[in-house]
């Protein structure tokens, strides 16, 4: 039987836990034309969820243009993935793709060429000497376009929307604001997993998309949901988890979904048909798993300040919530001042090594965390 659970990658079907709420919510703002910023840590699930929430929409009526900004890094990078997006989700091969692109980006000098695969893919350019004003509202307009008088409805989604803060000015930023107000047949979902930047993109009111759409913040899943889903995937394969062990395993990730399916995948490797889930199973489980991840966190453990090390340790000693620029925290963790903790922990984000969370900040991975727990000295 294959492993139910998985990780890694975009999870679908049965292997998707939960999320009804949230599936419910991001349908119902699409629906609606709604504008919508969905913001969380890293490997949180979002692009499953949005693309789940898209493949419930009723294809006949909605086109769907699904942006992956993490391989961008300028302006233009920034409108030939857009206008990728927008071809292929009105297309079925690279040559109908190709007649979408010649329609409407003309300006982009649309091709199809041959991938590392060999297989066609749509290419864009744009002349050296050209202006990106033009080229950027006509790409941005073009789903508006489309929706027309009595087109289609049209969904656009923007994962890791956070990218578009590295291209050198705060030109995209503006003209998305100025252009997607005006889109009323048009929805609009961002995705970010730096939740402090598109916090600060959508809620600092000097930022061009201050309160240009709705702020959703994705959290964790609950044990109460992990609960039914981890008892089943045991049980189908005829192996038992009591409700204690499920709890340890919810304990350790923090409900985060994609440590919670990581580490139920090793633990279920390990364990028998027939025979049930041991605490000591689980611990040899995260043993294994610290284990094939001790190069890259020793590495990046190294490559820490004294102090950031200290802040870490206090952070994966403590609690959730704990106030880290509080004497008493500094005083535990020998930081010697708010401002030392100050620095260590705004090099930390910047690193993308911790987010801030409820007024206080959590180690964004969960194993390194537990990997931190486990080291004696600094």
């Amino acid at each position: 039987m294959k492993n139910p659970f998985e990780y890694g990658g975009v999870v679908s079907g049965d292997a998707f836990c939960n999320r009804r709420q949230e599936l419910a919510d991001l349908r119902r703002a699409i629906e609606n034309a709604e504008k919508l910023f969905v913001c969380s840590e890293r490997r949180y699930g979002k692009t499953s969820l949005v693309r789940a929430a898209l493949d419930k929409l009723p294809r006949k009526n909605f086109v769907s243009a699904y942006v992956d900004l993490w391989p961008t890094d300028s302006e233009v990078t920034f409108v030939a993935a857009v206008a990728r997006a927008i071809a292929e989700s009105m297309s079925t091969s690279a040559d109908k793709a190709l007649e979408v692109a010649k329609k409407f980006f003309s300006s982009l000098s649309p091709s199809v060429t041959l991938d590392d695969e060999g297989k066609p893919s749509l290419t864009f350019g744009l002349a050296k000497h050209a202006k990106i004003e033009p080229v950027l509202e006509e790409v941005l307009e073009t789903p508006a376009r489309i929706a027309g008088k009595n087109g289609p409805r049209v969904a656009v989604v923007m994962d890791e929307f956070q990218q578009i803060l590295d291209y050198g000015s705060d030109r995209v930023e503006r003209k998305l604001r100025s252009v997607i107000q005006n889109h009323r047949s048009v929805s609009y979902v961002f995705l970010g997993s730096r939740k402090h930047l598109i916090q600060k993109m959508v809620l600092d009111k000097n930022r061009p998309l201050y309160r240009a759409g709705g702020h959703y913040p994705l959290g964790p899943i609950a044990e109460k949901h992990w609960q039914p889903f981890i008892r089943q995937g045991f049980g189908d394969a005829d192996k038992r988890i009591e409700e204690e062990r499920v709890h340890e395993i919810c304990e350790i990730t923090q409900g985060h979904p994609f440590y919670t399916q990581h580490l139920c995948h090793v633990v279920w490797e390990m364990c028998e048909r027939k025979t049930a889930v041991t605490a000591e199973m689980i611990r040899t489980a995260v043993k294994v798993l610290l284990e094939r991840e001790s190069y890259a966190y020793t590495t990046l453990w190294e490559s820490l300040t004294i102090p950031q090390k200290r802040f870490l340790k206090g952070l994966a000693a403590e609690a959730a919530g704990v106030k880290v620029f509080a004497g008493d925290f500094i005083g535990r963790h020998g930081l010697s001042s708010a401002s030392n903790a100050q620095r260590a922990s705004e090099a930390l984000l910047a690193r993308d090594v911790i987010d801030r969370d409820n007024g206080s900040f959590l180690i964004t991975d969960r194993f390194f965390r537990l990997w931190i727990q486990s080291v004696q000295t600094i």
